[in-house]
C-alpha cells in the first residue's frame, strides 16, 4: 500500500439516507456527501425501500468524496449499515422483494407468538436478538405464512449492505455484527442457528457466508469502479452494524464506558470482551470485533416525542428550545405526571409492539410545560429502564457518553444525568457511525494499530453530573414507570382486538 493512501471513507447506510465521509488517521473530517432515498410505507405496518436507490445513493456519496479528495489517497472504503433488514434474492441474485427495513412491523403477531412461546427467550439468549417485529427472524415467519410464492423463489436472504457488498465486490458475505443482529445467528459459536432457521422455514445454504467485521474484500466489480471513480484494486472493509459502530465513533470501546445517543430515537449502549444477555433479556447483544460485543437496548421514542407534543399540545409554531426553557422552570417529577412515551409502541427493555402512549395522573393542575416536561422525562426513564437492565446483565458502568443533535439542550442533558444517577460526558465531535466505520477499516488496513484509539480521538468536552436531590425523585418514580407497563399491557392487548384495523405501530 502506498504510503499516500491513508484515508479511508466511512461509508454509513442509514434508514433514510446513505453518508459518505473521508477520515485522515488522526480522525479529521475530510470530505461528506450524503443522498437519501424514502422509506415506503404502501399498507399499514409496511416499512420497505428499493434496493436499488440504496445502492445508487451509495455510490453517488462515495464518488463526490473521491471527486474531491482525489482516488489516490483513498486506502479503502469500510461500511456501516441500519441493522435488522432483510430481502429476497432470486437464483441469479436479483431483487424479488423490496428491503423490508427494521421499521417493518407486519410481522407483529409472528413475533408476540415467538415471543410468548417456552423457546423466546431462549433464542434471544443465544442469538442476542430480541424477538421483535424490527428482526428479521419474525420477519421471516410471516413470509413463510403469508407469502408463500415469495418464499418459494428465494434463493437467498440477505440484508440490505450483503446486497450492496455484492454489487460493488461480487462477494455475498454478512458480517457476524448483523448476523448478529438477526435472530438467525448463534452469538456463542458464530455460525447460523439451526432452531432459528427451522422456525423461520429457510437453510443455512439461503444465507450469506458469515464473515468478521473486519474482513478485507479485495477489489470492485468493474460496476463499482466505474460507478465510484475508485480503481478496481480498491479494498473494502465489509463493516458492521450501525449501533456497535456508534460506540466506536464517540470512543465508549472499553468496558464500563456506555454510549448514550437521542435522535429520533435512542439507545444506550456499552462494549464487553464476550457475548451475554441479561436473565430477562432486557437487552441485546450484538457483534463488533471477535473480542468486542455491544450489549444494550434502543428506544423507538426520543425526540419524536417532543416533536409530537410540540406540534398536538403545546405550541407549533414555537420553538423547541423555548418550549424546553419552559419546561425547564417545572420541577423533577412534573407535578406527579408520568408519560409512557410509547407513540411508536417500543422496543428496550419491553420488547412488545403492543404498547402505546399514555399520560398517568393528569389533573387540572397541569399546564403545557408539565407536559412538555413530563414527555420528556418519560424518554429518559425509559432509557434509565434500559440501564437497569445492562446492569442486570452484570455490567458495571462507570462513564456515560451522551451524544445526539436531541441532547444539545441543558434540559435534556440535566435530566439524563439526574435520571441515570450517574454524570454524562458530552463530547466535543459527534460523529457516529461513519467514523465507526473507518475507524474499523483503518484497523483492517492496518493504518492504525488498534480501534482503542478511539476514545483518545473523542475525547470528553463537559461533564454534566446529576443533583442528589432530583436524582432521589427519579429514583423513586423508575419502579412506578417501570410497573405501568406491566400494568397496561393488559389493556394494549384488548385495545389492539377491539381496534384490529389499526396498523401495527412502530
Amino acid at each position: 500500500m502506498s504510503a499516500a493512501r491513508d484515508i479511508v471513507i466511512g461509508v454509513d447506510m442509514g434508514t433514510t439516507a446513505t453518508k459518505a465521509v473521508a477520515y485522515s488517521v488522526a480522525g479529521e473530517q475530510l470530505a461528506t456527501a450524503s443522498h437519501g432515498y424514502p422509506l415506503e410505507e404502501p399498507h399499514p405496518g409496511h416499512a420497505v425501500q428499493d434496493p436499488e436507490l440504496i445502492l445508487g445513493a451509495v455510490y453517488q456519496t462515495v464518488r463526490e468524496v473521491v471527486a474531491e479528495i482525489g482516488a489516490e489517497r483513498i486506502a479503502g472504503l469500510s461500511f456501516s449499515a441500519a441493522m435488522h433488514s432483510v430481502m429476497a434474492l432470486d437464483a441469479q441474485l436479483d431483487p424479488i422483494t423490496p428491503v423490508v427495513t427494521w421499521a417493518d412491523t407486519r410481522a407483529a403477531v409472528q413475533a408476540e407468538r415467538i415471543r410468548a412461546s417456552a423457546r423466546g427467550l431462549e433464542l434471544h439468549r443465544r442469538t442476542g436478538t430480541p424477538v421483535h417485529p424490527m428482526s428479521p427472524l419474525p420477519k421471516l415467519v410471516w413470509f413463510r405464512e403469508q407469502e408463500p410464492r415469495i418464499r418459494q423463489a428465494a434463493a437467498m436472504w440477505v440484508n440490505a449492505k450483503d446486497w450492496v457488498l455484492l454489487r460493488l465486490c461480487g462477494a455475498l458475505v454478512t458480517d457476524h455484527s448483523l448476523g448478529s443482529s438477526s435472530g438467525l445467528m448463534d452469538i456463542h459459536r458464530l455460525e447460523w442457528d439451526e432452531e432459528a432457521l427451522s422456525l423461520a422455514g429457510i437453510r443455512a445454504e439461503q444465507l450469506p457466508e458469515l464473515v468478521s467485521t473486519t474482513t478485507v474484500l479485495e477489489g470492485l466489480t468493474e460496476e463499482g469502479a466505474a460507478a465510484t471513480g475508485l480503481p478496481m484494486s480498491t479494498s473494502v472493509v465489509v463493516g458492521a452494524g450501525d449501533g456497535p459502530l456508534a460506540n466506536l465513533g464517540v470512543g465508549a470501546v472499553r468496558p464500563g464506558v456506555a454510549a448514550c445517543s437521542i435522535g429520533t430515537s435512542g439507545a444506550l449502549r456499552v462494549a464487553v470482551d464476550r457475548p451475554v444477555v441479561d436473565p430477562r433479556g432486557g437487552v441485546f447483544c450484538y457483534a463488533l470485533t471477535e473480542d468486542r460485543w455491544v450489549i444494550g437496548g434502543a428506544i423507538n421514542n426520543g425526540g419524536v416525542t417532543l416533536d409530537w407534543v410540540r406540534a398536538e399540545i403545546a405550541e407549533a409554531d414555537v420553538p423547541i428550545e423555548e418550549l424546553l426553557d419552559r419546561a425547564a422552570e417545572i420541577p423533577a417529577g412534573s407535578g406527579g405526571l408520568l408519560m409512557l412515551p410509547y407513540l411508536l409502541s417500543e422496543r428496550a427493555p419491553h420488547w412488545s409492539s403492543l404498547a402505546s402512549g399514555a399520560y398517568i395522573g393528569l389533573t387540572r393542575a397541569h399546564t403545557r410545560e408539565h407536559m412538555v416536561r413530563a414527555a420528556l422525562e418519560g424518554v429518559a426513564l425509559q432509557l434509565a429502564l434500559v440501564l437497569q437492565s445492562m446492569r442486570a446483565a452484570g455490567l458495571d458502568i462507570d462513564e456515560i457518553r451522551a451524544t445526539g443533535g436531541v441532547i444539545r439542550h441543558p434540559l435534556w442533558q440535566q435530566t439524563l444525568a439526574d435520571a441515570f444517577g450517574a454524570p454524562i460526558g458530552l463530547l466535543a465531535g459527534q460523529e457516529g457511525s461513519s467514523f465507526g466505520a473507518a475507524l474499523l477499516g483503518m484497523q483492517a488496513l492496518g493504518l492504525i494499530e488498534s480501534i482503542d484509539v478511539a476514545a483518545q480521538l473523542q475525547p470528553v468536552e463537559r461533564t454534566v453530573r446529576p443533583r442528589p436531590a432530583e436524582a432521589a425523585v427519579y429514583s423513586s418514580l423508575l419502579p412506578v414507570f417501570d410497573e405501568l407497563y406491566d400494568a397496561l399491557l393488559p389493556t394494549y392487548r384488548r385495545l389492539r382486538r377491539l381496534a384490529p384495523s389499526l396498523p401495527a405501530v412502530r
